[in-house]
């Protein structure tokens, strides 16, 4: 893993959001307490300088005005997480998909458990989509980010209400 990393906090109706480049690029989108935050001195040196497209785009995407994101990012994870966040970029805004129909997409059918390790490792909240994934009974079920920010960021994007 490359020693030039960047980090900076941003605001966010969910909380701060800790933004991670490796070499210019997004690599790291983190909430507060979130399961799998890598630790804090891996971030790298504090530093606004790469993230000026990614902290416009997820203000118009707060704001409603955006439903896709249009940034580079290193997404650092095994063959098969890479896949599946891959998958993750392809749910449509205010959709969601279960583990099973992932697991199906990427020819995997009876790896559903493993979509959602794989789920739950998404380096990049928000920008890769993992609050998308639910149960196959349509029930939340877990998302780093805790469920109650799941909710509220389904619900914002279904437009039930902001945040």
């Amino acid at each position: 893993m490359s020693q030039h990393r960047q980090h900076t906090v941003v605001d966010s109706p969910y909380g701060p959001l800790t933004l991670v480049a490796e070499e210019g690029t997004l690599c790291g989108l983190y909430m507060v307490a979130q399961r799998h935050r890598p630790a804090e001195e891996t971030f790298g040196v504090r530093d606004e300088t790469p993230f000026a497209e990614t902290r416009e785009q997820l203000e118009d995407f707060f704001e409603g005005e955006r439903k896709e994101f249009t940034l580079g990012l290193r997404l650092n994870g095994t063959p098969f997480q890479r896949r599946v966040w891959d998958e993750l970029r392809r749910i449509p805004y205010g959709e969601t998909r279960t583990y099973g129909e992932l697991a199906e997409l990427l020819g995997t059918p009876k790896a559903s458990r493993a979509v959602g390790l794989a789920n739950g490792r998404n380096p990049i909240g928000v920008i890769v989509p993992c609050h998308r994934v639910i149960g196959a009974t349509g029930s939340l079920t877990g998302y780093g980010g805790g469920l109650d920010r799941k909710r509220r960021l389904l619900d914002f994007e279904r437009g039930a209400g902001l945040f």
